[in-house]
């Protein structure tokens, strides 16, 4: 009987066996995660978990008693020291396991300050498990000051959630601006503008120094000299792929786990996806960092472990909810030279656009919007700039 092992129990490695077994894999599969709660999804963890609106239980992906119904061993708290390609091994302490296949879900991990900048003072969180919101949770009173280092969507969300809290949050940016890597100028406005009428105080182009106090954090000195007390500090400046255990095993990196179109690395009955995976595009290589990718990559991979031989073609979408605005994003606005906006009641999206080419749009609050640009973007068509902006269009003409 074959063993199929998953390392890593986030959202690719649960949709990666899920879809095994939907498939009709009927051999033995083991999924192993270093923490110790089920598979979880992770978006609510800076916003419905973060504010207590949402309990520990509905995070999770699926019931517990979905993996045994299923004949899916599910090790939790455990973490896998080695692989072996050559013998086909992977070790967890003194225990060694056989796998007839392998696939890494590793996921990401988010950068952390140095301590020489005060990263290791108490009261100093990043916000990627569940382990950190539940340590910080504490701190969410109001009155209470916070700092957050980076303007991008993870901060973001949570200076929302603290706002809405009643806490007195500052938000530190060293780029010129707010989501200036992942969003055009018009979307950090938008964004800037919503989060100062809550009261949050952004500060862009202003590096961090330190983070001052010991051994609990009390304040920050930022880059112009000034300093500013915090009760507790926030971390959100980006992550990197969990890719040492690959590493280590002599797989090929480049910009995570290197892949083949199918989901292949670079030994034999290894495969790979989610946030800790590169593929190739017709460009070089990409990595994405999306729950939906992490599923629908996932899915490819364990359709290909069956032999499917089918390509994982990207349909990149992505989300973000701050106070009463839910941000969505269809395609990638990477080389775009101009933007198209669309405003109606209520509503706003950003439409980029690489000469007459449509690469992506930013809908607030406007899911019609969204809808039509994941198609047009799917179908590879690109509408007139003029009929988008127009509020009299119809947003579904301009699929036609």
């Amino acid at each position: 009987m074959t063993h199929t092992i998953v390392i890593g129990a986030g959202q690719a490695g649960a949709s990666l066996v899920a879809k095994l077994r939907t498939l009709g894999e009927t051999g033995r599969i083991t999924l192993i995660g270093a923490e110790t709660a089920p598979p979880y999804q992770r978006p609510p963890l800076s916003k419905a978990y973060l504010l207590g609106e949402m309990p520990a239980e509905r995070l999770f992906l699926r019931p517990e008693e979905f993996y045994a119904d299923h004949d899916i061993v599910l090790r939790l708290g455990a973490t896998v020291t080695a692989i072996d390609p050559v013998a086909k091994t992977v070790t967890l302490g003194d225990e060694v396991l056989t796998y007839d296949r392998l696939a890494l879900t590793t996921g990401s991990s988010p950068r952390r300050l140095p301590a020489a900048m005060g990263g290791d003072l108490q009261g100093v969180f990043t916000l990627r498990d569940l382990a950190d919101v539940d340590a910080m949770q504490r701190y969410f009173a109001t009155g209470k000051q916070v700092v957050i280092v980076g303007g991008g969507y993870i901060g973001l969300e949570g200076a929302a959630v603290a706002a809405k809290l009643g806490l007195d949050v500052t938000v530190l940016e060293m780029a010129p601006r707010i989501l200036q890597r992942v969003a055009a100028a018009e979307t950090s406005n938008f964004f800037r503008d919503l989060h100062r009428t809550h009261g949050v105080k952004i500060l862009e182009g202003t590096g961090l120094e330190r983070l001052l106090g010991g051994p609990h954090v009390t304040g920050a000195r930022l880059s112009d000299g000034q300093e500013i007390a915090a009760d507790f500090v926030m971390v959100g400046v980006g992550i990197t792929p969990n890719t040492a255990l690959a590493e280590a095993a002599g797989l090929t990196i480049d910009n995570g786990i290197a892949t083949d179109a199918l989901g292949r690395t670079s030994a034999p009955d290894i495969w790979a996806a989610g946030d800790c995976a590169s593929f190739p595009v017709p460009n070089g290589r990409m990595r994405l960092e999306s729950v939906p990718h992490a599923i629908e990559k996932a899915e490819c991979v364990a359709a290909n472990m069956l032999g499917a031989a089918k390509d994982y073609v990207p349909a990149p979408w992505f989300w973000s909810d701050q106070y009463d605005i839910k941000l969505q994003i269809a395609g990638l606005n990477t080389g775009y030279d101009r933007i198209t906006t669309r405003r109606t009641e209520g509503a706003v999206s950003f439409w980029y656009y690489q000469g007459e080419k449509l690469l992506a749009v930013d809908a607030m609050n406007d899911p019609r919007a969204f809808m039509v640009a994941k198609r047009l973007l799917a179908a590879g068509k690109s509408p007139n700039p003029a009929q988008v902006s127009d509020p009299a269009t119809e947003l579904k003409a301009l699929l036609s």
